[in-house]
């Protein structure tokens, strides 16, 4: 299952609710929400009143990717304003078996992401516990910076991982996923894919159906 995931961090707020309804006329079935809070990483984003305005209007699936210290604090808060996933950071949680726990206790599905400089070992005890793991392909916080190569590696270990061990866990990618990332990305074996600056650049309706094709195109050559 192959899906583009865009991200409303870069979306204009002036205009959300209108720019979700194209995304849902269009076919996209997951929408990615960063939350940021100011300390785990440098900027501040949004939170639980955004996400419960636009649950209203959405049947999306809503994938919270929480980029905060401490995530255990906020995950019935997420789940209460319509989160259908929660995505926690390894590196932001003081116990971070108990956090999936958390997630998957409050019926939601858990998702486990680490940043560039986070090994995959630190997460692979954890891989049948998960939904989801996010490798963050850029340094956490802000949109459109330039994928970092060496993140390549990392998807294809957790991608052999997988399938070692038969699991049906998605790989997510978020960070520089654009028309020339998406090849290296979906090859190595991502399967969600979490695009914000290259959906939101204009013709928003035009930038999903080429990212759509596009993916579709690459997925047909490694089937």
């Amino acid at each position: 299952m192959y899906q583009l995931c865009p991200s409303i961090l870069s979306a204009d707020f002036n205009r959300l609710g209108d720019q979700i309804k194209i995304l849902e006329n269009e076919g996209i079935e997951w929408l990615h929400i960063d939350v940021m809070d100011g300390d785990f990483v440098p900027s501040i984003s949004f939170g639980m009143p955004v996400i419960k305005s636009i649950r209203k209007e959405s049947k999306m699936f809503f994938d919270v990717h929480l980029m905060v210290s401490a995530p255990e604090r906020y995950i019935q808060d997420f789940v209460d304003c319509g989160a259908d996933s929660i995505t926690v950071h390894a590196e932001a949680c003081e116990d971070l078996e108990r956090t999936i726990e958390q997630i998957r206790d409050a019926g939601v599905q858990a998702g486990v992401s680490i940043k560039p400089a986070t090994p995959v070992n630190d997460i692979s005890h954890l891989l049948r516990d998960v939904d989801t793991v996010l490798v963050m392909t850029v340094q956490p916080g802000f949109g459109g910076q330039k994928y970092i190569d060496d993140c390549t590696e990392k998807i294809s270990e957790l991608r052999e991982l997988i399938e070692e061990e038969g699991l049906d866990v998605n790989i997510q990618v978020d960070g520089g996923i654009n028309d020339e990332t998406l090849e290296t990305v979906i090859k190595a074996g991502a399967n969600l894919l979490v695009a914000g600056s290259c959906v939101f650049n204009g013709d928003l309706k035009g930038s999903v159906r080429r990212i759509k094709k596009k993916i579709e195109d690459i997925s047909k050559t490694i089937e």
